[in-house]
């Protein structure tokens, strides 16, 4: 596009973008919590983990921290979260043992699947030289997601808000993340699921925002100031008006 710099880096979110849950989280929930006497809904439990996530803060921590610091603050951050989950639906004899049995489901590759449109576009925008990273609100086990899912030999970088210790949408954490691929903001786009999260906090960054709105999920109406996609095909072709042949 005419005035734009010429595109070096493309950003995606991971979660909901890159891949998703094989079935939903409320589900799995109540569904590991069956196996420790819980009888919930998973009605329920999704209902009461909205609001448990939605209301947190966010799983940042930051740099100049042990790794095994950062890794029990990750896990205490998530205990908590659950321990809100079930505040009022259920009482475990052994909250600690189902919170680990939970904490581990979720850091399985097998319990994730990637969507069918990512790998092949993910390889043509690499064959097209482009710089890729991840720009996520997750903990460690992402890294083990990406290696188990046959994703991570796609990125160049991997950026984490228990980490980097800023949580979108902040600009810090978009802000790192370009410093640790060498690009600058015009240089960059990113893509995710959230409005507020992804679109709002790389617009501040001065980032191009796509926001991916799958079928599934129900139509977006066209926004004035950011691109609204429905397959990574879209992402490509965005892309590809960004670069210079």
């Amino acid at each position: 596009m005419k005035g734009q710099a010429t595109l070096k880096a493309v950003f995606f979110d991971a979660a909901g973008t890159l891949f998703t849950t094989r079935r939903p989280v409320g589900a799995s929930y109540a569904a590991v919590a069956r196996g420790f006497g819980a009888d919930v809904s998973a009605k329920d439990v999704s209902a009461a983990f909205r609001r448990a996530f939605g209301s947190a803060h966010g799983l940042a921590f930051g740099p100049g921290r042990s790794v095994a610091e950062l890794r029990k603050l990750e896990r205490e951050w998530w205990r908590e979260r659950v321990a809100e989950t079930f505040s009022g639906l259920h009482r475990f004899d052994d909250f600690d043992a189902y919170f680990d049995t939970l904490f581990a489901f979720f850091a399985d590759p097998a319990n994730w699947v990637v969507y069918d449109d990512v790998p092949p576009a993910l390889e043509e925008l690499k064959r097209s030289g482009l710089r890729l990273g991840v720009i996520s609100n997750f903990d460690a086990r992402l890294y083990r997601l990406l290696d188990g899912l046959d994703l991570a030999r796609f990125f160049d970088s991997v950026t984490i808000s228990s980490e980097a210790g800023y949580a979108k949408p902040a600009v810090e954490l978009f802000e790192f993340a370009l410093a640790g691929i060498g690009v600058k903001a015009d240089e960059a786009l990113h893509a995710g699921d959230a409005p507020h999260l992804d679109v709002s906090g790389a617009h501040a960054a001065g980032i191009e925002a796509i926001l991916v709105r799958r079928p599934a999920e129900g139509g977006s109406p066209k926004a004035a100031d950011y691109a609204v996609v429905s397959s990574f095909d879209e992402i490509v072709s965005i892309a590809r008006s960004r670069l210079i042949a």
